[in-house]
């Protein structure tokens, strides 16, 4: 664990806010030099607390218009099947996110789709035929906001 001083939460809201921002931009934001900022920057990465920047894409504006969380269990359980069926999930490219949860469902998927009747190709035709799947239980995006993560 990592101890934050006000400098790192605030650099790490701002990188939350917009992680496209120049090291200079950010120390402008900061009232810092930007070789501060570019030090703090190097030290949370080398700390694993930056773990990685991506870009966030507007599916809806790609055309895919319906966001579904599958929660799945599995018929069978071991070491085998997991792996199975983590490494058949993965190749399916509606299927965004994987979390393997502990609770009523081994699984908890995010799948998008283009509308409900393209959902419902994806869910016959690659979900319900994965190696190991029992139960599956559909729950349709309605809204979303993103907040912050807990930076203090």
């Amino acid at each position: 664990m990592i101890e934050l001083d006000d400098l790192d939460r605030n650099l790490l809201r701002t990188l939350v806010a917009d992680a496209t921002l120049s090291a200079g931009e950010i120390a402008r934001r900061l009232g810092r030099s930007q070789p501060a900022i570019w030090r703090r920057v190097k030290r949370l990465e080398g700390a694993g607390v930056l773990a990685g920047r991506w870009v966030d894409l507007d599916l809806e504006k790609l055309g895919f218009g319906v966001s579904v969380f599958l929660g799945v269990k599995l018929a069978t359980k071991g070491r085998v099947s997991l792996e199975d069926f983590e490494r058949a999930v993965n190749a399916i490219p509606e299927v965004r996110m994987v979390e393997h949860v502990l609770g009523l469902y081994d699984y908890r998927l995010r799948v998008v789709a283009r509308d409900i009747a393209d959902f419902e190709r994806v869910l016959r035709r690659r979900i319900m035929t994965l190696p190991g799947v029992g139960d599956v239980e559909a729950n349709v995006l309605l809204s979303e906001e993103r907040l912050p993560g807990p930076i203090g």
